[in-house]
């Protein structure tokens, strides 16, 4: 049965909440529907920023100390805010959506403790809208021994079955960290990579009091320092096979030689380029073409960057095949909303670690 989901993301890159409709089974995709974007606010990405902070010392998934009450209050507000004004945008009532898929936003990401913290009141939130809410998606993979990400990869094959192109193919989302779904035939594997935007965003947020790198303009203005990019990826993180996935600000505490605006962007778009490139040798065959989605996407020196360490493949972004590079993780966590529904898997052993499939999601009803 076909279900009208819609899904919620607050990504890593802390910039705010994407909302997508989409009409899915749970196996494949029917029908794209709109998209929205609610940004936050700068008070509310300081309160987030914040969150991640104190989140460190957080032992229990369950616990909100300090901050991170008034924190997940925020979140749960903006989301509500998004499907609101959603829904007015586009005439649709919340009689015309069966299922929420609410990720919530992460703000610690530490599976080999088994914790996996996303803070958002689902239960709140289906109050609000008037419309079940599946929430609580990585909790059960983490309790069974997987990483508890990347969650995306089972999306990406349904997006990528309808696309007539010789394998291996790679979907690569850049959000906050980036990951890949690597799709060959019958194969599917998944892993972070490395950071995403979070280092180079947070940098140019700290040099020069911007969210990001508008289309990589001041990236292509710097000089890379391949030596740190050298170092950088000696960390033990980049050696080790997929699975394995990681936390916003793992690598947060990496200080750049050349803090100068633009070799800083330079070098730190360059990082998450060459530790993108870096997971080629670990997969079973070289990827033949490469999808890009996510903030990163629309970072053209990221792309021009992308090209070269990955060549001969072909690097493309997703809204060049019609697929949304802004909404797809949003249309994603709609379209695990409809398997969780259905009790299909969420993650494999190849993409999360976890010993065998499995479902996830919890339901809060209005």
């Amino acid at each position: 049965m076909m279900l009208t989901t819609l899904g919620l993301m607050s990504g890593t890159s802390l910039d705010g909440v994407d909302v997508a409709m989409i009409e899915t089974d749970g196996k494949r995709v029917k029908a794209f529907g709109p998209s929205g974007y609610r940004p936050y606010s700068d008070p509310e990405r300081r309160l987030l920023l914040q969150a991640l902070t104190e989140a460190v010392h957080l032992h229990a998934r369950e616990a909100r100390p300090g901050i991170l009450q008034e924190a997940e209050r925020v979140v749960t507000a903006a989301h509500a805010e998004a499907i609101a004004s959603f829904k007015a945008q586009n005439h649709i009532t919340s009689e015309d959506i069966d299922i929420v898929g609410f990720h919530g936003q992460t703000v610690l990401h530490r599976p080999a403790d088994k914790l996996t913290v996303q803070i958002g009141d689902a239960a709140a939130l289906a109050r609000a809208i008037h419309i079940p809410v599946m929430h609580d998606f990585r909790a059960a993979d983490v309790a069974a021994g997987g990483q508890g990400a990347p969650l995306v990869p089972v999306y990406h094959r349904a997006l990528a079955q309808s696309l007539e192109r010789e394998g291996p193919v790679v979907v690569l989302n850049i959000g906050g960290v980036s990951n890949i779904t690597y799709i060959d035939g019958d194969t599917l594997i998944a892993c972070d990579t490395g950071p995403g935007n979070a280092l180079l965003d947070d940098f140019i947020y700290r040099t020069i009091s911007q969210r990001f790198d508008c289309d990589g303009r001041l990236a292509a203005h710097g000089i890379v320092d391949e030596s740190w990019i050298a170092q950088g990826l000696s960390l033990p993180f980049f050696a080790l096979p997929p699975p394995k996935s990681l936390d916003r600000n793992d690598f947060a505490k990496l200080v750049l030689r050349d803090p100068s605006p633009a070799n800083g962007a330079a070098t730190l778009t360059a990082f998450t380029a060459a530790a993108i490139a870096r997971i080629v040798p670990l997969l079973p065959r070289p990827p033949r073409s490469w999808i890009v989605a996510g903030g990163g996407a629309r970072n053209l020196t990221m792309l021009r960057m992308l090209r070269e360490r990955l060549s001969p493949a072909s690097v493309e972004a997703a809204d060049a095949l019609g697929w949304s590079t802004d909404a797809i993780e949003a249309q994603a966590f709609g379209f695990l909303a409809a398997r969780g529904l259905k009790g299909l898997p969420l993650s494999y052993p190849a993409t999360t670690g976890v010993s065998m499939p499995m479902t996830g999601g919890l339901v809060a009803r209005p």
